[in-house]
């Protein structure tokens, strides 16, 4: 039975494409997202990403690979990873398995309990279930935000190198 679980979640994944992806971010979310995360890197030495994905890649599916491991992987490609004080943090939705996924690179994974992580996820799972996805990812990052500002605020005439592009990744 293991072989009809793997093609069912084939055929769900391939049934989607990027254009779920934007109907679930139209434009009018696109930017106000990329707004609230420039707003938001302006307080902090922070960088954030958000990105969208309809259904993973065939590879992915073939080897069974999990949400988890898309959001790692996509944490190494966008370079979320590489920012100079190690405090990058991707939010990952991925609509085919309803995955929400927080990956946040160690200089800050180190300083926030796990808990608060889940509480954040819960949170978005609720809003997106209520067919509210930029309200929950908008929430999301203002969450992200307020953690990156308690633990790497900028100091005083200090800016953000803005390391990262700003705009959310639909895929």
């Amino acid at each position: 039975m293991a072989w009809f679980r793997r093609l069912k979640r084939l055929v769900k994944h391939r049934s989607l494409d990027a254009g779920d992806s934007r109907r679930v971010l139209g434009p009018h979310a696109m930017e106000a997202l990329q707004q609230r995360i420039q707003s938001s890197e302006r307080l902090h030495s922070g960088e954030l990403r958000v990105v969208v994905e309809a259904g993973l890649p065939t590879s992915y599916l073939m080897r069974d690979a999990t949400p988890r491991e898309r959001a790692v992987a996509l944490f190494g490609k966008l370079r979320v990873w590489d920012t100079e004080n190690n405090n990058g943090v991707l939010i990952y939705l991925l609509l085919a398995e309803h995955s929400i996924e927080l990956v946040a690179d160690r200089g800050l994974m180190n300083k926030v309990d796990s808990m608060v992580w889940q509480r954040m996820v819960d949170r978005m799972r609720e809003q997106f279930r209520a067919g509210l996805f930029e309200a929950g990812l908008i929430e999301a990052v203002e969450s992200v935000s307020e953690l990156l500002f308690q633990h790497f605020p900028l100091a005083a005439g200090e800016a953000n190198r803005n390391e990262l592009p700003d705009a959310p990744v639909l895929l």
